[in-house]
């Protein structure tokens, strides 16, 4: 991708994740990197200084060196970045979209032009590079276009090409969803604490046993109900502890944040693009 050259519209964690994939992997050259902002010129001296790339605080000028343009503003700010950046915006960038609740349909109605427009929904994990990314398409998009978009996220992860109408769904089960394993380990760290654990022995323990989770349902392509039952012994502890979640309806308190989570992003969508 050497003649590809990408430019972050506003520099915050999510695009320094990326930044910082794309130059790990060397997806792109360092010097093809764009970042910008209004107001934070330290941070972007700082970008530049860590990762080598460019950066600049004209936007329009950022825009009109590259072919990549990724949406990475406040998604409240939306429609005041596309109006200025309209006049630069050609066919010929990809417009890649990191903002939640902003449908490329909409971000397609404030160009003059057809460019093609792309979805993508990161999560925070990203800074590890293991983000779990959702990539869709907007109305101009070509397969050359998602497999361009789709090399630059696996900078930072696994990615999934998926259709828009899927992406509150998928923002439940991957964008938002590290937020809720987090949780339940705040609640794993409560117990050893109110058991008098030390949570310098136990942390690294519960750590473990959530990436074994992982490599486990990645390796043996194993349903998680046959993993769960095969731990599950008649009358043993991890009963006791399943039968616990169940009486306190777990499966279900675990779907409907979910769905709270999905119903959320579409009430966002709706109260920005009015």
């Amino acid at each position: 991708m050497k003649n590809t050259v990408v430019s972050f519209i506003g520099a915050g964690s999510m695009a320094e994740a990326i930044i910082a994939g794309m130059t790990a992997k060397e997806i792109v050259p360092t010097n093809h990197i764009i970042a910008t902002n209004y107001s934070n010129k330290e941070r972007l001296q700082r970008l530049e200084e860590e990762y080598q790339i460019q950066t600049t605080q004209n936007r329009l000028e950022a825009v009109e060196k590259s072919n990549v343009v990724i949406l990475a503003m406040k998604p409240k700010d939306i429609q005041t970045s596309l109006n200025e950046l309209d006049e630069v915006l050609t066919e010929n960038h990809i417009v890649v979209s990191l903002l939640a609740g902003i449908s490329s349909t909409y971000i397609e109605s404030l160009l003059h032009c057809k460019a093609p427009v792309i979805r993508v929904m990161p999560n925070t994990s990203a800074t590890i590079g293991r983000s779990a990314t959702t990539i869709a398409k907007g109305t101009h998009v070509e397969q050359e276009h998602i497999d361009l978009v789709d090399e630059l996220m696996k900078s930072i992860g696994t990615t999934a090409v998926i259709v828009e109408e899927e992406m509150d769904d998928y923002t439940a089960l991957a964008g938002s969803a590290p937020a809720f394993y987090y949780f339940m380990v705040e609640a794993m760290e409560q117990f050893a604490t109110e058991k008098g654990l030390s949570l310098e022995t136990a942390k690294p323990l519960m750590i473990e046993t959530i990436r074994g989770v992982g490599e486990m349902l990645a390796s043996t392509k194993e349903k998680p109900e046959i993993l769960r039952k095969k731990i599950t012994s008649p009358g043993g502890t991890t009963e006791a502890g399943i039968q616990s979640l169940s009486e306190l309806q777990f499966k279900e308190a675990v779907i409907k944040s979910l769905n709270a989570t999905a119903n959320r992003s579409q009430q966002m969508r709706a109260e920005l693009e009015k």
